[in-house]
């Protein structure tokens, strides 16, 4: 939320400077003065005004600062200690501005500059500091409350997002051209190899599992992930035998490391679908992964050239794409690229 580009912002802080000014200053000299004269009331009203008008003005300095400098949702003590800093240097040029202008109307009135000595000046500083922390609870608690309903409003996305992955991976496991080759392969398979036919439906069930039940968390171990993959590849291998190859380069420093559930799912059956089931000769499918200065590095590369088919939107990609965005903001990276005869996809997660 960036009040300063807001007009809306604009006219309503104007107003609030204004009459709150009146309100705490002129009403109060009105209210407790005695035989206030036409002329007296309006110097005060005059007062008022200048000073809502001073605050208003220098307020923008404050807010300036806040929405360049102070993040609500990841302030540190330093940032703090500078809020305080920029109010301090706020009041000072407050009141070197005030007293010459406030003149002004007095010299209008009563033709007569202001008698006060510095004494006087600054006991009221406390008065008017008052005002700019006023306006600065309101402007801190308005940019809380935004910053929870966003942090709300990404929940709900990540939630739907996380929804959409699940329906993403389930379309390319559970259509019905992929559970009929998977079941038909391993009907033939138990004619010629009976265990190998019962670990591939151990692998099938497993594949079904998982992508029903991680749909409800945001993250997962790398582990975990990879052992899904197993799953998937060995599934895969009924239809695509010695036509896909299949290999992993794995850090084990990372196997602990928490991702998004499916995501390496996706390259990986992105790179079969758009890839080896291409090629008329198959090719290979590499997972490597790679820890390196707090980066999490995932890259899938696959044999073959970047397709734009007609029939496909690439949804698993863009799924990828946002939920990234969503947990980690721009500290996190997803790339596609085509590298000699190879696809590379890159993804880079924050550790930490």
């Amino acid at each position: 939320m960036k009040l300063l580009g807001s007009y809306k912002y604009w006219i309503l802080n104007f107003i609030g400077w204004i009459l709150f000014a009146l309100l705490m200053l002129t009403i109060d000299k009105i209210t407790y003065g005695r035989n206030v004269s036409n002329v007296y009331m309006n110097y005060v009203i005059a007062e008022g005004v200048l000073c809502g008008f001073l605050g208003f003005i220098l307020s923008f300095v404050i807010l300036f600062f806040v929405e360049k400098y102070f993040d609500i949702g990841n302030y540190s003590k330093t940032d703090i200690y500078k809020l305080v800093g920029v109010v301090i240097l706020t009041q000072i040029i407050y009141h070197i501005l005030l007293w010459p202008l406030l003149n002004v109307p007095m010299n209008y009135y009563f033709q007569r500059s202001n008698s006060l000595t510095l004494i006087q000046k600054l006991s009221n500083v406390p008065h008017f500091l008052a005002y700019y922390l006023v306006w600065l609870f309101v402007i801190l608690t308005l940019k809380f409350v935004h910053h929870i309903n966003t942090i709300k409003v990404n929940q709900l996305k990540l939630e739907a997002n996380l929804k959409d992955a699940q329906l993403n991976t389930l379309k390319g496991q559970i259509n019905p051209h992929f559970m009929f080759n998977s079941l038909n392969n391993i009907r033939g398979l138990m004619l010629e190899d009976v265990n190998k036919a019962r670990n591939m439906l151990t692998s099938l069930s497993e594949t079904l599992r998982y992508s029903l039940t991680k749909n409800g968390i945001n993250s997962i171990s790398l582990e975990d992930e990879l052992e899904m993959v197993e799953n998937y590849i060995e599934v895969s291998k009924i239809q695509f035998e010695d036509r896909l190859d299949f290999e992993t380069q794995i850090d084990e420093k990372s196997i602990d490391k928490q991702i998004p559930p499916m995501i390496i799912q996706i390259l990986i059956e992105n790179a079969i679908k758009h890839g080896i089931s291409t090629l008329k000769r198959g090719g290979k499918v590499k997972l490597t992964t790679l820890i390196e200065a707090d980066q999490l590095y995932i890259e899938v590369a696959n044999t073959g050239h970047i397709r734009h088919a007609e029939n496909s939107t690439y949804l698993g990609l863009e799924n990828i794409k946002q939920r990234l965005k969503l947990l980690y903001g721009t500290n996190a990276l997803f790339t596609l690229n085509e590298i000699g005869d190879k696809v590379v996809a890159t993804i880079k997660i924050p550790l930490g």
